[in-house]
């Protein structure tokens, strides 16, 4: 794989670092040839201006694009958000301007076929967007960014943008497990087979991501046809440790890739390494625990979504996006939310003032998680457009993992 060193989103430099990365790999025609149908696989979780760092960046867009068309690629472009229209969302991110001026069409990400996959290691049937399975090739433009869930999110991950719609909380609800839910990325990578990854490192996101983090410069631009090796070295390249990541782990046993022989291409990684990125670097399973008595120590030990007071708005995305509702997450018992319910319309960016209760000058009440329904998929945590929910760690489980 590719590493290569690139300190701004300045176009003509991002395009000329893709294509060294590209020629290391032996070329982009390598990768597309003349006249086939290449789907463009951004990270488009939500709306969201470059600078915040949530998105793909235009820059990195335009840039791939660009190689593959000189190879006669006819390109499209598209993800399935984690709530709104795959094209409010590359509005808002910049991405629409870039394809239009580029002539790149949108696919479809909001219509879904059943795909049987027999050689499944643990899903064998996947619903997958049109886009993705009309396509003669996909290139996937992960960011890198730091995830409450699977610790980072990369190559592997962004596959799962090719789930239209709500399947996707359908499928947080049926993994139970990090494990379970890394082995159907996995299985997704291992049907989908995109040709190249592109990762976007040049300020990625860490701390309570992948929303609501912090920019982080990294400087970087990684490129790869094994999206396990990628991530590997993404993982690397912020200190943490490949192993401790449930898809390079499972990635690596169902033989989608590799993270133990890496052959490391262009610029030198180890100037590229920040230590110091925040991002969870704790041992031990986040959701790997089941049963009765597992639903006990859950509680008790595996970190939580928490709403912070001061920052909720009750806007209600958590109480939309949660795959369990209204078990485990629901609005507070006051007659004020009424006008806030589970159909209320998300938004895509942080309200200026709290709403209000009807006739009411006082804040409406955040609402309340129930922790003994929560199967801690944090999807919640994903998505708060305030950055109002954040990861909080039992006082069992701080002291059981020595924090």
């Amino acid at each position: 794989m590719a590493v290569l060193h690139c300190p701004t989103y300045e176009e003509v430099g991002v395009e000329q670092a893709i294509g060294r990365g590209l020629d290391l790999l032996g070329g982009a025609e390598t990768f597309a040839r003349p006249g086939e149908h290449i789907l463009l696989k951004p990270n488009l979780l939500v709306g969201s201006r470059p600078s915040q760092a949530v998105t793909t960046h235009p820059a990195v867009f335009r840039g791939v694009a660009r190689h593959l068309k000189r190879c006669g690629a006819v390109l499209t472009y598209g993800d399935s958000p984690g709530f709104g229209t795959t094209m409010g969302a590359a509005h808002r991110s910049g991405l629409v301007e870039v394809a239009e001026a580029e002539g790149i069409r949108p696919a479809d990400f909001a219509t879904g076929r059943s795909v049987s996959f027999p050689d499944g290691r643990q899903n064998k049937q996947f619903t997958v967007a049109a886009a993705a399975l009309d396509a003669d090739g996909i290139v996937s433009l992960p960011k890198l960014k730091a995830h409450g869930l699977t610790r980072m999110t990369g190559a592997v991950k962004n596959q799962f943008g090719c789930i239209p719609g709500l399947l996707k909380s359908e499928f947080h609800l049926r993994m139970g497990t990090m494990d379970r839910f890394g082995q159907m990325l996995v299985d997704l990578n291992r049907l989908l087979q995109p040709r190249l990854f592109v990762m976007d490192a040049i300020v990625a996101m860490e701390g309570n991501g992948p929303r609501s983090g912090d920019p982080r410069q990294l400087s970087a631009l990684l490129l790869s046809s094994d999206p396990v090796a990628l991530d590997a070295v993404a993982c690397r390249l912020v200190g943490l440790d490949p192993a401790l990541v449930v898809t390079v782990r499972w990635g690596q046993e169902y033989g989608l890739g590799s993270y133990s022989h890496i052959e490391l291409l262009g610029d030198p990684l180890e100037p590229l390494v920040v230590p110091s990125f925040v991002i969870n670097r704790r041992p031990g399973s986040t959701t790997g625990i089941s049963g009765r008595w597992g639903r006990l120590a859950r509680n008790l030990v595996v970190p939580r979504p928490a709403i912070r007071p001061d920052l909720c708005t009750a806007c209600g995305t958590c109480v939309r996006v949660c795959p369990v509702t209204p078990e485990a997450v629901a609005f507070a018992e006051d007659p004020g939310l009424a006008a806030v319910g589970p159909d209320a319309p998300l938004i895509a960016e942080p309200e200026t003032n709290p709403p209000t209760a009807p006739g009411s000058s006082a804040p409406r009440r955040p609402p309340v998680h129930h922790y003994s329904r929560c199967i801690r998929c944090y999807c919640c945590q994903e998505m708060c457009p305030q950055r109002a929910i954040e990861i909080d760690r039992p006082l069992l489980g701080r002291i059981l993992h020595h924090a």
